[in-house]
């Protein structure tokens, strides 16, 4: 699917971001919008969800999308999946133009992405690593954008993406896709281990806490009392951050201090840059050249910068937040589709 301006002004684009959790919108000119949307609870709302998003946003009359919702459990198959967000786009945009991204960098009508899905299918990391590519003015280049549920981790070469896998399940096997992010992520996934009264505790594989307590606790993300998308559906305050970092050693709050939900935040975050700069390891190890810029994007910014200090690489290294607001990093990846499709729209 082609888009032109050829007979007349280009039209008003805004980009959606259906994930799973969250729907994002942004029109590439500095609206942004994330909202929380449990898909997989509520996929008959999706169409609703969608359309109240396009109504609070700026006039578009012509939509861009781009999903990860597809993964969600509600949904069989990730064409029934793909199938489905389509439609609910289709819907919700009352007769807007739309058209989806898929993962070669074209842009497909609705009804082409839902007949190629794994090519529509997760395809928001090729939008944002093509935008990310205009700061890489020299060389190779790499993409770590940190999100609430995955970070992304794409080298740029030639101008463009380079990523070795495209699905899901080849980006986790080549280290480009790394499942943990600043939100969602289970405390027990990340650390097997928290320390309390002077010795390590193993952690209940339970979900008791999500990654989201140890960085309210730590202050790396606001506290947030209308957020219930937690463990135990109860506010992202610090102190019912502490309850439920507790409960992931068993605990409550009568045997685990201030102090204790300090020295197990920072243990989560130390952990989970671990794993973050493995992956990171192995994609840089892959590069020839090594890149000399890295581009870094999303909710989990401050968490790159602890695995960029780990690791001590020599690049040059740009924030999205400092770039262009951290508003519009955290929902970097429908800024960048919004900005790609009116690029190819006025080309």
């Amino acid at each position: 699917m082609t888009l032109s301006a050829a007979h007349g002004p280009p039209p008003a684009i805004l980009a959606l971001d259906v994930g799973g959790a969250n729907l994002k919108a942004a029109d590439g000119l500095g609206f942004v919008a994330s909202h929380e949307f449990p898909l997989w609870r509520e996929p008959a709302r999706l169409t609703h969800a969608i359309a109240r998003l396009i109504e609070a946003a700026p006039r578009a009359d012509h939509i861009a999308a781009t999903m990860t919702g597809e993964l969600a459990d509600c949904f069989v198959t990730k064409r029934e999946g793909v199938a489905a967000i389509v439609a609910a786009l289709a819907e919700a945009a009352a007769g807007r133009g739309l058209s989806i991204y898929l993962t070669d960098g074209t842009f497909a009508s609705p009804q082409a992405a839902i007949e190629r899905p794994l090519a529509a299918a997760a395809a928001n990391w090729h939008a944002l690593a093509r935008f990310a590519a205009r700061f890489v003015t020299s060389g190779a280049g790499l993409l770590v954008d940190i999100g609430s549920t995955t970070t992304d981790i794409i080298p740029i070469v030639d101008g463009g993406p380079a990523a070795s896998g495209a699905t899901d399940p080849e980006r986790l096997a080549a280290g480009e896709l790394v499942y943990t992010g600043v939100v969602r992520s289970p405390v027990c996934a990340v650390a097997t281990t928290l320390p309390w009264r002077g010795r390590q505790c193993p952690t209940a594989h339970e979900l008791f806490a999500m990654t989201l307590d140890a960085y309210v606790t730590l202050g790396d993300l606001p506290e947030d009392a209308t957020l219930t998308g937690t463990a135990d559906g109860r506010p992202a305050t610090r102190e019912c951050a502490r309850d439920r970092l507790a409960r992931s050693i068993c605990a409550d709050r009568e045997m685990f201090s201030d102090a204790d939900a300090l020295a197990a935040a920072t243990a989560i975050r130390t952990s989970q840059a671990a794993k973050i700069a493995i992956a990171l390891r192995n994609v840089v190890g892959r590069m020839k050249p090594a890149p000399a810029t890295i581009v870094l994007s999303g909710q989990g910014e401050f968490l790159a910068r602890h695995v960029m200090d780990r690791m001590r690489l020599a690049a040059n290294v740009v924030s999205l937040s400092a770039e262009l607001g951290p508003g519009v990093s955290r929902c970097a990846t429908a800024h960048a589709l919004a900005v790609v499709c009116r690029e190819t729209t006025t080309t």
